[in-house]
């Protein structure tokens, strides 16, 4: 029996982990999406062309590539639907989870509305409604997928849902569907769905036991963790690599390699701690050169220098084997750069990360920087002072970087 690798991102998501599971997709006979939803953005780029894949497996662009998405992942069909229309016909190819919850239009109201009601005090969500879906599946009042199967009765129940929330959603502002709507979206779901529904862990398991290489692709990062990232400022699920296993039914024992994902430097969406952020032109720089912007919300990205201290915290939570380090071409050009090597935090020096991260203030050793790393593919070629930086790197997190992008494109990889 062959174990699954995983690809987890190693800082607060947007690391780049998209390219790296479609370089290494061709390499494997299954690639599965474990959590998260479609607040989630992986952006592609082959020759040339742009995919943004928000639900599917990033392993979809290689045609003899199964794609599973389990059942830790919560499920809106309508961008599901769109995103696989982008494709040629993937049947055969694509396989959803009966177990994976349902995200409907509802949850999107109520994660907008409760965000409005905490005005200053928001988490800033993406207003996608994964939040309230997860809710839902943890007070167990949620619907499968597998539900879709006898729309009128999933409607029925909805509709119940509704009207026993119905003080909670009108002080909301939230409307009860239109039944005779609702019900036709429904079956327009199945209708399309149906063929790609089926019981995820078994066929995972089957390829596991056949000698299959199998690819576990986590969604977000490692420091938005419901459970050990910056809470409250977090995403709705396990995004460490123990969240691949209870996101896909595959126990402990069948994890092989895990490769950690970290970008050159540090970016932040929404609210929330952030030692590192760079408020100056460098920050800017950085946001501009690295055209961070989120590929789901658009929003503009919170950019900084690379946190070692962070990134070794959870790459022990992940059990990270090896490093792919991404976008290190937006740091061309820079005249130095910097590395977070441990933070003070109540009179302190420490290296570690407290619970309370918003108190911390990093320490930093500056680097000389390069002149361009930009499209090279070999780690010889390098600039010397690029090489510098990625070794300590290396030292300072106790972690091999065996992968390195230098561009968006997927043949712009140096392998180590």
């Amino acid at each position: 029996m062959r174990k699954a690798d995983v690809v987890v991102g190693v800082q607060w998501g947007d690391e780049g982990k998209g390219k790296i599971v479609d370089m290494l997709a061709a390499n494997y006979d299954m690639v599965c999406r474990s959590q998260g939803g479609h607040n989630a953005g992986h952006t592609i780029w082959v020759d040339g062309i742009r995919y943004a894949l928000h639900l599917m497996p990033s392993g979809i662009l290689h045609s003899g590539t199964i794609n599973v998405i389990g059942n830790g992942v919560v499920v809106n069909p309508e961008v599901l639907i769109a995103e696989m229309a982008q494709f040629d016909d993937v049947k055969g190819r694509l396989f959803i989870s009966d177990k994976a919850h349902l995200n409907l239009p509802h949850h999107s109201e109520i994660d907008k509305a409760k965000e409005r009601l905490k005005g200053e005090k928001a988490i800033g969500t993406t207003g996608k409604g994964i939040g309230p879906t997860y809710s839902d599946k943890v007070s167990r009042t949620g619907h499968r997928i597998s539900e879709l199967a006898e729309p009128e009765r999933l409607c029925e129940a909805i509709m119940i849902d509704f009207e026993n929330n119905k003080a909670v959603y009108e002080a909301l502002g939230i409307s009860t569907p239109n039944e005779k709507q609702l019900l036709a979206d429904l079956k327009r779901y199945k209708e399309v769905l149906a063929p790609f529904i089926t019981n995820t862990t078994n066929l995972v398991w089957k390829a596991l036991d056949e000698g299959k290489k199998v690819l576990l692709e986590g969604a977000q990062g490692t420091l938005l963790d419901i459970d050990h990232g910056t809470y409250p400022y977090v995403t709705s699920s396990n995004t460490i690599t123990a969240g691949a296993c209870t996101g896909l039914g595959v126990n402990q024992k069948e994890i092989g390699d895990v490769i950690g994902i970290i970008k050159a430097y540090s970016t932040r969406v929404g609210y929330g701690p952030f030692p590192t952020e760079d408020m100056s032109s460098d920050g800017d720089r950085l946001c501009d050169v690295g055209k961070e912007f989120g590929t789901t919300t658009g929003r503009r990205r919170r950019c900084g220098w690379f946190d070692a201290v962070s990134v070794k915290y959870a790459s022990r939570l992940d059990g990270v084997d090896r490093f792919a380090l991404m976008k290190l071409d937006v740091l061309d050009g820079f005249e130095s750069v910097k590395i977070c090597k441990a933070y003070q935090y109540k009179g302190e020096t420490i290296d570690y990360v407290p619970t309370d991260l918003e108190n911390v203030t990093p320490i930093y050793e500056e680097l000389s920087g390069w002149d361009k790393v930009a499209g090279i593919s070999r780690y010889d070629d390098l600039p010397q002072n690029a090489k510098k930086y990625i070794e300590r790197i290396e030292e300072l997190t106790g972690i091999k970087v065996a992968l390195i992008s230098t561009s968006p494109e997927r043949s712009d990889t140096i392998i180590r």
